[in-house]
């Protein structure tokens, strides 16, 4: 709805009556606020647009606007509040976002690169009520972390959780795994350790935005994944995160698709910071996906009742072999993003899965990884 309209019955399916209900819509548990797409980092698998420099993502939202998100985002139900980017702590007034999301008793999560987190800024953030924070490390060793972030930055991450940790926020590590760090995963995970991670991320790339374009330099070997899992069930033996060690299962080596966000529309809510509302941080890249904008419409309005938030939705949208599959409702189809970028059609089976007429794509792909190294094409500003 507009700004100044009443809301909408919840709970349709992409504009079916009321008497022809199929799906329940669930309120929403997550709010991943982007507030930002400038980062000092330069990552050949980022989530972020290719285009982020353009004029679309220009103008960010401003303070209030932000303030009135998470209060919607409160009232419909949200518990959790990730501030995400790009780098947010480039953001001055973080420390209000923050503030004012704790007043409203969301938990909150920042989400950053550490390589500006500074003792003075950490302990502002503190104070206005920050909970946990999130800091992405490339690799274990120096060297191979600079050459993958694209800057050096290393040593400033480490110092960065050293602070996390020395001024009592829960920390989490997140370690986007590939061809070029898995050999040196229980490394990975020993500094984990060191640094007295409470939780650590393992997440094997996602072959979207940056990623795909890297795909040949970021995909690995099998036998790179045995090695991995084994490592990562060992480490899981020893409990050394009070929070645990989350391994995610790489795409290409799987008999099935992920559920992408645990489902279009049904847990996550992203905004972008142009304030756009997507179901997930990729949705933008398919076609014809018509976007609503915090400034112009209630949050509630976008989740609940745009044809954005319901397309994807339950399973009715589905085509074969998904429509009539017994996992219809544990995976969802798969990632949408995934299927367009593969297949050309965001409403076809996830190529991921071994059913789907479109797998021979991901067999190519996985077939093809050879002992080559090839080299990265970094994130880059696109105008």
């Amino acid at each position: 709805m507009k700004m100044d309209e009443p809301p909408r019955s919840q709970g349709s399916q992409g504009g079916e009556e009321e008497g022809e209900k199929s799906f329940v819509v669930p309120r929403p548990f997550s709010l991943v606020a982007e507030l930002t797409y400038q980062c000092p980092l330069r990552c050949p698998y980022c989530s972020n647009p290719l285009d982020y420099g353009s004029s679309e993502y220009k103008r960010e939202l401003g303070t209030e606007d932000w303030l009135r998100v998470f209060s919607q985002a409160r009232q419909m139900g949200v518990l959790q509040l990730g501030l995400s980017g790009g780098e947010p702590l480039l953001r001055k007034d973080l420390e209000l976002l923050v503030e004012k999301a704790t007043d409203l008793g969301l938990y909150t999560t920042l989400v950053t690169a550490g390589t500006i987190l500074t003792l003075e800024r950490a302990k502002r953030l503190r104070e206005a009520g920050l909970d946990h924070v999130q800091i992405s490390i490339q690799d274990s060793r120096a060297a191979e972390s600079d050459r993958i972030a694209g800057i050096k930055s290393f040593d400033k991450k480490i110092a960065a959780a050293k602070l996390v940790k020395e001024l009592g926020f829960a920390l989490t590590l997140n370690f986007v795994l590939h061809r070029h760090n898995l050999d040196r995963i229980e490394e990975i995970l020993e500094l984990a350790e060191v640094l007295e991670a409470d939780r650590v991320e393992l997440a094997n790339t996602q072959y979207y935005g940056w990623a795909l374009q890297n795909r040949n330099a970021l995909i690995p070997t099998r036998e790179q994944l045995v090695k991995a899992e084994q490592a990562v069930m060992n480490a899981q033996k020893r409990r050394k995160m009070p929070m645990g060690i989350l391994y995610v299962i790489p795409d290409y080596y799987a008999e099935y698709p992920k559920p992408c966000m645990s489902g279009w529309g049904q847990r996550t809510l992203v905004v972008a910071p142009n304030g756009n509302a997507l179901p997930c941080q990729a949705a933008g890249v398919i076609p014809n996906l018509e976007l609503f904008n915090i400034k112009e419409y209630s949050l509630e309005w976008i989740w609940f009742e745009s044809p954005t938030f319901n397309r994807f939705r339950g399973t009715d949208w589905m085509l074969e072999p998904c429509r009539s599959c017994e996992r219809r409702e544990v995976d969802w189809g798969g990632c949408r993003c995934q299927a367009f970028l593969l297949s050309q059609d965001a409403s076809a089976t996830d190529p991921v899965c071994h059913l789907s007429p479109n797998h021979h794509q991901i067999v190519t792909v996985r077939e093809g990884v050879g002992e080559e190294v090839v080299s990265f094409a970094y994130r880059q500003f696109n105008s």
